[in-house]
């Protein structure tokens, strides 16, 4: 039974944990598994939305929909190869009162897996937008010749 077959449905569709390990063609996969269980955790419900897009050779940009929150709202990190974007608006006057309250302005975590090689080069802020740019030094190609000895030989 290979590592696929382990997942175990319920009626809420909910998986058990994967057991890369277990299998051995995916020997040295756990830091995989523990990325793709980072990843799972880091849902933070859809706010706030973003877009990434790819905005050149090794460049991306992620950006966020982070209107009513300033500069010194918002906190950007990077923590075990991970983005974190935090935001925290200041407390509103608790004189206003509201007849319709539809802008979010409830404090948030967004997290991104960063991959290896992954560098975040800054962040801007414009029109209600943060951007926060990143790159990935192209890996260079390595090809190593592994040399057969001959067990007779050696004696």
């Amino acid at each position: 039974m290979g590592p696929l077959n382990r997942l175990s449905l319920n009626k809420d569709v909910s998986m058990t944990k994967l057991a890369l390990g277990a299998h051995p063609f995916l020997l040295g996969f756990d830091e995989l598994e523990r990325l793709v269980e980072r990843t799972a955790k880091s849902d933070s419900g859809g706010y706030p939305p973003y877009n990434i897009e790819q905005i050149g050779e090794g460049a991306y940009r992620i950006t966020l929909a982070v209107a009513g929150f300033a500069e010194d709202d918002l906190a950007i990190t990077v923590e075990d190869r991970q983005l974190v974007v935090r935001g925290r608006t200041a407390e509103t006057d608790e004189a206003r009162i509201f007849l319709h309250r539809g802008i979010a302005a409830r404090q948030f975590q967004r997290t991104f897996v960063l991959a290896d090689g992954v560098e975040v080069k800054g962040a801007l802020m414009e029109n209600g937008l943060l951007h926060i740019d990143l790159t990935k030094a192209l890996p260079e190609s390595v090809v190593r010749t592994i040399r057969i000895s001959n067990k007779g030989a050696e004696e």
